[in-house]
């Protein structure tokens, strides 16, 4: 009987998958830009930006993202074109102003997503996705936070990390 019970629990154990259904969203600001024609409402990515712009493909290489969005301008495109071109992904452009947040957790379970945008866009983003007013507006300067969004079973995590 002893036996019987075992082999009952080891089948049902041996078939049971937890419901890990978990979706992990990384948002970074765009790479660093030209500052020459204050102007230019479109500048592309300065010499450091394409240089960062290749450190972050290093950097999201192995993460198994599925999916990029970005707005619509050279330097938020060009930031994460070489990942893109890397692991053969559409860059899908998103408006910032019509975004819908919900909509998008909804439609990107168990994915790993990575999202470019701008100083004052990305901690939005993130805030959206948490329900929270948590994160301030990025120092026009710096191009190297990465807001970390983490949904598993309707529990959601962020983290900000920086990577150099």
């Amino acid at each position: 009987m002893n036996i019987l019970k075992f082999l009952v629990f080891f089948v049902l154990v041996s078939f049971w998958k937890p419901n890990n259904e978990c979706s992990k969203i990384y948002l970074i600001r765009h790479a660093e830009k030209v500052r020459i024609d204050k102007s230019d409402l479109d500048p592309d990515l300065n010499d450091n930006g394409f240089i960062r712009a290749e450190n972050w493909k290093k950097y999201f290489i192995g993460k198994n993202i599925s999916k990029i969005y970005s707005t619509n301008y050279k330097r938020t495109v060009k930031t994460v074109k070489p990942l893109a071109d890397k692991k053969n992904l559409e860059i899908l452009i998103y408006s910032p102003k019509d975004f819908l947040y919900k909509n998008f957790l909804k439609s990107n379970i168990v994915e790993n997503i990575l999202v470019v945008g701008h100083s004052n866009t990305i901690p939005i983003f993130v805030n959206n996705l948490i329900d929270k007013d948590f994160y301030d507006q990025i120092d026009d300067l710096n191009n190297s936070n990465l807001y970390i969004v983490s949904l598993c079973n309707s529990n959601i995590t962020h983290k900000l990390i920086t990577v150099d």
